[in-house]
């Protein structure tokens, strides 16, 4: 082939990878009746946002999931809430609402696709993707402030908030 038609077909190939990764990426995220969502329909909302990234069958996620409850629970009125998001994807949406009921979570959560969520975390950090739990903490004008992989007890996520509206207010 010469030359020409191979840079077309390079080209229609890129536009159609680049649509379709679009695409993807505008729909990753739906809530669990199926309505498409956005991390960014939850972030700066004047209070401060902790989302989890979680999966049905990790053992930190199940053995943690308590205290976020607890955490939503005493801070969604004040100052924060929590957003789940699950990496089971379309596959195991039954196994994430077995989660969700098991757990009796009572914060949004949304679902996406494994690949799609790294991709999303690194994206947003600039960090590589671990697995999870994951956190991802935003301020009240929906910044992203911190990241943590790995579980992250309540009460260092509420000294870190505390010690964050502190240097806003000074």
């Amino acid at each position: 082939m010469n030359k020409k038609i191979l840079n077309f077909i390079f080209i229609i190939g890129l536009a159609f990878f680049m649509l379709t990764t679009i695409c993807v990426a505008s729909e990753s995220l739906k809530d669990f009746d199926g309505k498409p969502q956005k991390l960014n329909d939850y972030t700066g909302k004047g209070k401060w946002l902790v989302v989890m990234m979680w999966a049905h069958d990790c053992h930190a996620c199940n053995a943690e999931a308590h205290q976020y409850v607890t955490f939503h629970e005493k801070h969604k009125n004040l100052d924060a809430q929590v957003l789940g998001i699950s990496l089971d994807g379309s596959g195991k949406e039954k196994q994430a609402k077995a989660f969700l009921d098991r757990h009796k979570i009572n914060f949004n959560s949304l679902i996406g696709e494994a690949n799609v969520v790294a991709n999303m975390y690194e994206d947003l950090t600039g960090a590589d993707w671990f697995g999870t739990p994951t956190f991802l903490i935003y301020n009240p004008k929906g910044e992203l402030k911190a990241q943590q992989v790995g579980a992250v007890p309540t009460d260092l996520i509420e000294a870190f908030i505390k010690k964050e509206s502190q240097v806003v207010a000074n």
